[in-house]
């Protein structure tokens, strides 16, 4: 039987022997640490410090806005030093809270528990809550909203997302070698919240060591699998993810939980475990510092606060000057500017290339050729999509089903004419979406 996949999907250069065999290393911040209060999706945190107060390491320093929020935790101790709009790594001026870091981590006490088992599930999702854990692998989405749908008795799948399908990206992968007991144990965490649910985790073929450790560590777990998946982008789509591990489908009017399944990244899971576990509420992460112009690429433990130039130094700094500096992976990351960018909970990599290959080309005109199609893994046509969203025909946009785009960028990728498929796509996505919040404010 083959490997489990979906349909559609590309295959790029995907980079991670500049990285995957460094072994994770912890970094200190030495500067000013900048905590936007929107780390995630949701109302934006609300600040409970003011300038010239005291912190310590593992203090709350800003609250859930709402339901659909997450608290902020200071990563160090020191003074709260301004609290005002700092850019951010998408480009946007967003408020943040700066404290000057008095470089001695002075803690906060932080409550162990020595049985898991015997936590009740309204103690685990309050604690996953008051910890702060979001989505790491990039959305961002408050983990103790996922972790309470409304009927967790049809939860079938828990779904552990280790496939890290972008290009250059290694922390999940090292993750998932260094501190695979972790990761376990977590999802037996969450395995204790749904009585109907089976533990899967999905890892592409590209990682068999990790394949290999997992199966062997879970080989005793009657409710944890380890499924290996077909190396092939964008296979860690949650989407894509679902209908490999499950067969199920889902469509952007859905939910995971529709189809039965939670799907959570590694690094969010290893964040629920030292939470329920340990006390420890979201402070440090792990990211990938790589790219052809990085001294010495490597995987870091670092804390949420920290500049992308602090990571770049303990990287080694540039062996040659980046004509392109990309938060994220390349598929689906932020093109930056500035490295004085601080690091949020969903900052799982930062890759520095000597060119900018995408601007080394000129668009030509589309051909027809259909390879956009093939690689779209959701089965649209994003040729002509981009056509209506160039020529601002949002009807049309979304007649073919253009608000399904996962805006994955394999229809970039897969063109031979080199043109910028996706960027029309994604930003009709947003006009449309907004349109629709505003005709139903008006109803």
């Amino acid at each position: 039987m083959g490997l489990k996949t979906f349909v559609g999907g590309v295959h790029p250069y995907d980079g991670k022997e500049l990285s995957k065999d460094v072994a994770i290393k912890e970094v200190l911040p030495k500067g000013d640490m900048v905590y936007p209060v929107s780390q995630h999706i949701g109302a934006p945190a609300n600040p409970i410090v003011a300038v010239g107060d005291n912190v310590l390491k593992g203090q709350m320093i800003a609250e859930a806005g709402g339901f659909v929020s997450s608290p902020i935790y200071s990563s160090v101790s020191g003074k709260v030093k301004a609290i005002e709009n700092r850019r951010v790594a998408t480009g946007d001026m967003v408020k943040c809270i700066v404290i000057e870091n008095d470089g001695n981590f002075i803690e906060t006490g932080f409550e162990t528990v020595d049985d898991v088992t015997k936590l009740s599930k309204e103690e685990i999702i309050e604690k996953v809550k008051n910890a702060g854990v979001v989505g790491m692998g990039g959305a961002g989405f408050p983990t103790h909203v996922k972790l309470s749908p409304k009927e967790p008795d049809k939860i079938e799948y828990i779904i552990v997302n280790g496939a890290e399908c972008e290009p250059y990206l290694t922390s999940d992968y090292r993750r998932m070698l260094e501190n695979p007991e972790e990761l376990i144990g977590g999802l037996k965490i969450i395995l204790q919240l749904f009585d109907n649910a089976k533990g899967i985790i999905g890892i592409e073929d590209n990682k068999p060591d990790c394949i290999e450790k997992l199966t062997q560590l879970t080989s005793g777990e009657s409710r944890i699998e380890v499924c290996p998946l077909k190396t092939k982008y964008p296979q860690g789509g949650e989407r894509q993810l679902i209908f490999a591990a499950t067969g199920r489908a889902i469509n952007s009017k859905m939910l995971p939980a529709d189809a039965g399944c939670i799907v959570d990244n590694v690094e969010t899971i290893i964040a629920i475990y030292n939470a329920v576990k340990n006390g420890l509420p979201v402070m440090k992460r792990i990211s990938t510092v790589t790219g052809d112009a990085v001294k010495n690429p490597s995987n870091f433990l670092y804390s949420i606060g920290t500049s992308y130039q602090e990571l770049i130094d303990a990287a080694g700094g540039f062996k040659s000057q980046p004509e392109k500096i990309i938060s994220g992976g390349p598929m689906m990351g932020f093109a930056m500017f500035s490295l004085d960018i601080p690091t949020t909970k969903t900052s799982s990599s930062i890759l520095c290339f000597t060119k900018d290959e995408v601007t080394q080309f000129e668009p030509l005109a589309c051909i027809n050729c259909g390879r956009c199609v093939e690689a779209c893994p959701e089965q649209l046509i994003p040729s002509r999509l981009a056509k209506f969203a160039t020529n601002g025909l949002m009807s049309e946009f979304e007649k073919w089903h253009g608000l399904e785009c996962i805006e994955c960028g394999s229809c970039t990728f897969a063109c031979p004419s080199r043109r910028q498929v996706a960027q029309p796509i994604k930003t009709m996505k947003k006009l449309t979406l907004a349109e629709k919040r505003k005709q139903a404010s008006k109803k």
